[in-house]
């Protein structure tokens, strides 16, 4: 997409224009690590033109296998200290160029990884794994276009100010439950109004924001794109939130649930396949009033791969506590039409006919919850799998839908025993990525929480 066509995206004729007249001095470099969050350098201008537009920047090769807190986990099969953990390069995609214009005189760039000598893609990138099933779409004719809406919860306590609370007591940004309240919105606009106006002067569309189902509980949903355009707005936009909150002295959070007594937050993801030219949404076919085999047939593959590629949706030991009855967030995997109890909800018409997953939480990580949805759902077009017929009711009272897993534990293991997994993502990847899941799950249990102190300490 050309740079004018979307405010703040650029391209390298007005980034050099730029930082010669000063106007830009440091181009933050990064990608996407296996949680979603942005790792990389910041790069002087005149350096990054001189040296990193041809050649790129190298990177430790063990920011594919550490955990969150930067821990070089054993048992990668990618690297590890008997391969010595070297070096990849990172390598800008143009089309991710932009401003960061949250931050002063300051550009982006997201890179793709490739391995030294070589220059082979490394294949367990978040990324790349996204890239192999948007691939295989356009090969089969189609373009798939994807919105992500995410929900975070906004705090009256800096970033510094709730670890020095042990992340307890925080005060949210709110003490009732504001869903679509504009005067509670006023409260929070400072905050919020400059997340829209600096997203959008960053090349990230935004479309509007809203109070949510919780005290302090926002959602701020930007424009559908392409897949990778989507991810990508979506962990800049996610990064840029968290740094604005920090500027104004106040905190954010993504977690999936971060107070057991409140709403959770998630990541309704809707889809739907274009034709090559991104003309005629193939969902609603040639018959508007009729969604079309394409349509039948991915809605199947999705939900019949839904619970298997859970992990891709709910992460953490901690995304599968927002999965409650009553909650807005899913239990049962079934279809309706602009059903909210159901994990996947069918909305729009013509052009606007999409599939909506809500099953994802604010804490995945989109290139892989995007992965997942592709392969999924192209599997269920080359296979011809029909959904189950629409649900029509409350699906929190279904007791015989297929639900969604209770925790990570049992989550790895359907994952493991996904046959597609493997077939759509390679046993490199499913391995590298069973390995992840399990040190998260590893990681917590070895932790004495504050919860088993206050139960058990004086009346075990």
């Amino acid at each position: 997409m050309p740079p004018q066509d979307v405010p703040g995206k650029l391209d390298l004729d007005i980034l050099r224009h730029e930082i010669e007249e000063g106007e830009i001095d440091t181009i933050l470099t990064a990608f996407p690590d296996m949680y979603g969050r942005l790792v990389g350098k910041r790069i002087t201008g005149h350096f990054f033109l001189e040296h990193v537009e041809k050649h790129g920047m190298h990177a430790c090769d063990y920011l594919m296998a550490c955990d969150m807190e930067m821990d070089p986990v054993p048992g990668y099969k990618f690297t590890s200290w008997g391969k010595g953990y070297g070096d990849f390069r990172a390598e800008p995609d143009w089309n991710t160029l932009r401003r960061a214009a949250w931050l002063p005189r300051t550009a982006m760039v997201l890179c793709d990884l490739f391995l030294e000598p070589d220059s082979d893609p490394v294949e367990v990138a978040p990324r790349r794994i996204l890239a192999r099933q948007i691939e295989r779409a356009r090969s089969a004719g189609y373009e798939p276009m994807c919105g992500s809406e995410l929900e975070l919860f906004i705090f009256k306590d800096s970033f510094d100010g709730a670890k020095q609370k042990n992340f307890d007591n925080l005060e949210t940004f709110g003490w009732y439950i504001e869903d679509y309240h504009i005067l509670q919105g006023t409260k929070e606009e400072g905050l919020v109004g400059a997340i829209r106006n600096l997203m959008d002067a960053s090349g990230i569309p935004v479309e509007f924001s809203k109070g949510e189902w919780g005290p302090g509980q926002h959602e701020i949903n930007l424009k559908y794109a392409d897949f990778m355009e989507m991810a990508d707005r979506h962990v800049l936009y996610k990064h840029g939130v968290k740094e604005i909150a920090h500027q104004q002295e106040l905190s954010v959070t993504f977690m999936a649930k971060w107070n057991e007594k409140l709403a959770g937050s998630s990541m309704h993801v809707h889809v739907s396949l274009w034709d090559a030219d991104c003309e005629m949404n193939l969902f609603s076919g040639n018959d508007a009033a009729v969604e079309s085999d394409v349509f039948r047939w991915f809605l199947g593959g999705w939900l019949s791969h839904a619970r298997e590629f859970s992990v891709f949706y709910a992460p953490y030991v901690n995304s599968y506590k927002r999965y409650l009855a009553g909650s807005f967030a899913p239990t049962g995997i079934a279809w309706s039409r602009d059903n909210r109890t159901a994990g996947f909800r069918v909305v729009g018409k013509n052009s606007s006919l999409r599939i909506e997953c809500r099953i994802p939480g604010a804490d995945a990580n989109p290139y892989l919850a995007f992965a997942a949805t592709l392969a999924a759902g192209l599997d269920g077009i080359e296979n011809q799998i029909e959904p189950p017929d629409e649900f029509d009711g409350d699906a929190y009272q279904a007791s015989d839908l297929p639900q969604v897993p209770k925790n990570l534990k049992d989550a790895i293991d359907l994952f493991e025993q996904s046959e597609l997994a493997r077939k759509a993502f390679g046993e490199d990847a499913v391995e590298h990525y069973l390995h992840f899941f399990r040190t998260e799950q590893r990681k917590f249990d070895e932790v004495v929480t504050s919860w088993e102190r206050e139960r058990y300490f004086e009346r075990a």
